[in-house]
């Protein structure tokens, strides 16, 4: 397979369809070439597609569906996608960068994410209340309803699986608008509810803007609960929405991640946490291990180390690296890559020094050398702005204390990891971290079981796990008298 269609459209009540917005051009970062062209959304079209989810909740055959037969739907969609992993890894290559490895593993992500929530949509059960004789109280578990969607460009089909079938699982209808950056890999779960049986109305799938089709999405009165994943300013814009229609919002925002490594760390080891941390995805994860907080004593070495991992990096168009290797992609676009570079700038003139990257690489597309800074204090905005790129900073600390104040020392609190053999020092930290998910050993441990959110600035609400699943229902009480007799 060499190439994708030139024009790809939105699906809307069961139809794919032109945008009232026009045409996006959608740009292959790795050559800053046109790839293709997406329809895009207007607020007519939200319009639309919420009032087709808005029939399907009404319908009620989401609900009426006994919970196993409904998993099996969702499951049978994660099968769907995995049949044809290869050409949508290479859509996903294609429009947002990543190496075609990487892309194929996001494939992989993503069809996990409907096997694994498919598999629990029978689980979701209420409880029974003990009131004393003459009374009967259960609790019973409803969807909300109709689930908006709003997912970024860095991950556009992991992250729109964990809520797509999350909230399929539990009975709800999805409204799913993707970036307009990254649409075209979504269609794939639009043809995917098609070829399984999805109910009509239960999908939708369209891109647009967020200045319109997103604010058209959060603000409809007909929604009744918003996921979003993205910058903390477009989060902080989308719960205000959500609060003029008083609808709940799961929202996961940005992090600046540290990673404390501690005397007694596998030095050798936490080199490929740092591989995965923060040069896989080009570093656009919000997760990604962008603080390493090194002991004084590893500090150097940890320097020389990192540095060395980063200058082995070979970096190039995505498509053209199909295997597992020592490679990264280009960034998203040439403005995330020039913001990248004017912070690693400022953090130079704050006094950080650039040990190796820094710089744009001198290829087409939107390609960010592999960058390491040292000599970062914690108060420079390197240490506590999210640069969303191939950037780590190294701090240093001296005793246990100063390590978990460094790591929390910023808005965010997202994810944090602590690396050393004594399980002690290493629980303390855990418990003293503040942050949604600890990682002790190995950064980007867990997995789809495992329940993934924020504090602070990182936003509210869990992704993954089983705690996700509540995100969607909502809890009705009946309470019964029962008779004298």
């Amino acid at each position: 397979m060499t190439g994708i269609a030139a024009f790809w459209q939105n699906y809307i009540d069961g139809a794919f369809v032109d945008g009232g917005a026009g045409r996006i051009a959608v740009e292959n970062p790795g050559t800053g070439e046109v790839l293709c062209e997406h329809a895009l959304a207007d607020a007519a079209d939200v319009g639309r597609a919420v009032a087709a989810a808005r029939t399907c909740v009404q319908s009620a055959v989401l609900v009426d569906m006994r919970p196993i037969d409904r998993g099996r739907l969702v499951q049978d969609m994660g099968r769907w996608l995995a049949a044809r992993s290869e050409e949508i890894a290479h859509v996903l290559c294609l429009e947002q960068g990543k190496p075609l490895w990487e892309a194929k593993a996001e494939v992989a992500g993503a069809c996990r994410y409907f096997e694994y929530y498919g598999s629990q949509a029978s689980t979701v059960e209420g409880r029974s209340i003990p009131l004393g004789k003459g009374y009967f109280d259960f609790t019973h578990l409803e969807p909300y309803g109709v689930s908006a969607q709003i997912i970024p460009w860095n991950f556009p089909l992991e992250v729109a699986a964990r809520s797509i079938a999350a909230g399929l699982a539990t009975g709800n209808a999805c409204v799913v608008k993707t970036s307009e950056m990254t649409p075209c890999s979504s269609r794939y779960f639009a043809l995917a509810a098609e070829a399984v049986g999805l109910p009509g109305g239960a999908l939708q799938v369209f891109t647009g803007l967020g200045a319109e089709a997103g604010a058209a999405l959060a603000g409809h009165a007909d929604v009744n609960q918003i996921v979003f994943t993205g910058s903390v300013a477009t989060g902080q814009a989308i719960a205000a929405a959500a609060a003029r229609t008083v609808v709940p919002c799961v929202l996961e925002l940005g992090g600046k991640s540290a990673a404390i490594v501690h005397s007694d760390a596998d030095l050798a080891s936490f080199e490929t946490d740092v591989r995965k941390g923060i040069y896989v995805n080009a570093g656009q994860i919000c997760s990604a291990l962008s603080r390493v907080v090194a002991h004084e004593s590893v500090h150097d070495e940890l320097v020389d180390r990192i540095s060395g991992l980063a200058k082995s990096l070979s970096v190039g168009p995505g498509i053209e690296r199909p295997e597992f290797g020592a490679n990264m992609g280009p960034m998203i676009s040439a403005r995330q890559r020039d913001r990248a570079v004017a912070m690693v700038s400022r953090a130079e003139a704050d006094g950080a020094r650039v040990i190796t990257g820094g710089h744009k690489a001198n290829l087409p597309g939107f390609f960010l050398e592999p960058t390491v800074l040292a000599d970062v204090t914690p108060e420079m905005t390197i240490a506590q702005e999210e640069v969303f790129g191939p950037v780590v900073s190294v701090l240093k600390f001296a005793d246990e204390a100063e390590a978990i104040r460094i790591a929390n020392g910023t808005a965010y609190g997202l994810v944090a990891g602590v690396f050393t053999r004594d399980l002690d020092r290493a629980t303390r930290a855990a418990r003293g971290l503040r942050a949604g998910q600890i990682f002790v050993n190995e950064w980007f441990a867990g997995g789809v079981e495992t329940p993934f959110g924020g504090y602070g600035k990182s936003g509210y609400g869990r992704e993954k796990g089983r705690e996700a699943l509540m995100n969607y229902v909502q809890t009705k009480n009946v309470a019964i008298r029962l008779g004298s007799g």
